[in-house]
């Protein structure tokens, strides 16, 4: 992952490349195709090349603000998708369920937030995702949706209960959703970082055990100086680019 200058950016109606990398949209299969080309970081360097093919299931216009002036909102793009990986690496070659989702904001994270736990759940009916957020002044905010396979979605009224579960090898602190009587769990680990914990988990929730994406955001840490140096040589940096793309109008 690389974290690159405007030069390497470019724009149209259906695509977006980012240096050697772009995510297309194919309006005849219905489908979006992330082509990747990169370097892995440190400890183990090597090279990413392979598509990833993702066909939703339905589409959803959803947006959730995430704080009360919008600075930084939430977009569901597809919440329930069919997905096909095929990278250049032994294992990474499948096909199975997946989502497309989506963070926009006008201030950096740490600015607003202090804490939040975030998971996307498949269930029969589609999809349930929760946020549950920490801001800055200390106030919690709490999201749940169930998002239906063709795309409407409602909120949940009353969600199941936030239930600690173990924490990550950083000793990130972890909570989820899940029925009174249950206790989540991981199931396999996907990041682990000092600040970050990103991981499958299981979960039972209105009576449906299922496991999902769940990752927890702890920005008291992310503060810290010693962590922002530490991502500087995680994420390299890449102000120019030295091939023509398409300046974004």
């Amino acid at each position: 992952m690389t974290d690159r200058g405007r030069s390497a950016l470019g724009q149209s109606e259906h695509t977006l490349t980012l240096g050697p990398s772009c995510v297309e949209w194919d309006a005849a299969s219905q489908s979006l195709v992330i082509t990747i080309d990169e370097v892995s970081s440190l400890p183990l360097i090597s090279r990413i090349r392979g598509t990833v093919t993702l066909r939703p299931t339905g589409m959803t216009g959803v947006e959730l603000p995430l704080t009360a002036d919008g600075s930084h909102v939430w977009r569901p793009f597809a919440p329930t998708a069919d997905i096909d990986v095929d990278l250049n690496m032994d294992g990474w070659t499948w096909s199975g369920h997946g989502y497309f989702d989506a963070n926009f904001g006008t201030r950096a994270l740490e600015q607003d937030f202090n804490y939040w736990t975030w998971g996307r759940f498949p269930v029969k009916s589609g999809a349930a995702c929760f946020y549950d957020l920490e801001l800055r002044d200390g106030t919690h905010h709490h999201h749940a949706f169930l998002i239906h396979h063709d795309g409407t979605a409602e909120q949940i009224a009353s969600p199941p209960p936030l239930t600690k579960f173990s924490r990550s090898l950083w000793a990130v602190s972890r909570s989820t959703r899940c029925d009174a009587g249950s206790k989540p769990k991981q199931v396999k680990s996907l990041l682990d970082a000092p600040f970050y914990s990103r991981a499958m988990v299981e979960t039972t929730l209105m009576g449906e055990k299922t496991t999902g994406v769940f990752e927890a955001l702890d920005l008291h840490r992310f503060r810290n100086p010693a962590i922002l140096a530490m991502l500087a040589v995680r994420v390299p940096r890449r102000r120019t680019w030295p091939h023509a793309i398409t300046p974004v109008d």
